[in-house]
């Protein structure tokens, strides 16, 4: 499992107090970035490997400013060339939101998807989602 904390910030309050919904997708991407340096290391984005291809996000409890964020993302499933994440955020040791999420990795020069590297595989497998 990776594991990131997050502070809220006031920016992100909205009107009715709460953490704005808007907010959690951006939040669950800055969980992936250990995710991001095995695919793509050195950060160019003209080789930038993961691509998104769905994510579906649940809404389980209101988060609100003033108490960090824990996300917890595992990898649920490792495909020829996708693998599916599942993410949990916690907020008072309290879940309050669920998301999937499926990449594709993909080389943007050829336009097309590519086989998952080995090495990558076996650093993906040691985060499965029991």
């Amino acid at each position: 499992m990776y594991q990131t904390i997050i502070e809220p910030r006031v920016s992100e309050t909205d009107g009715v107090g709460h953490i704005n919904n808007t907010t959690l997708p951006v939040w669950f991407e800055a969980a992936r970035n250990p995710l991001f340096s095995l695919f793509t290391p050195d950060h160019d984005f003209s080789k930038w490997k993961m691509v998104i291809a769905k994510t579906t996000l649940e809404f389980v409890k209101q988060i609100h400013f003033g108490s960090d964020v824990k996300i917890c993302v595992w990898v649920k499933r490792i495909g020829n060339s996708s693998l599916e994440l599942h993410e949990e955020l916690y907020q008072n040791e309290e879940l309050c939101a669920k998301n999937a999420v499926v990449y594709v990795n993909y080389n943007l020069a050829a336009g097309k998807s590519e086989k998952i590297p080995e090495g990558i595989r076996e650093e993906l497998k040691k985060h499965l989602h029991s």
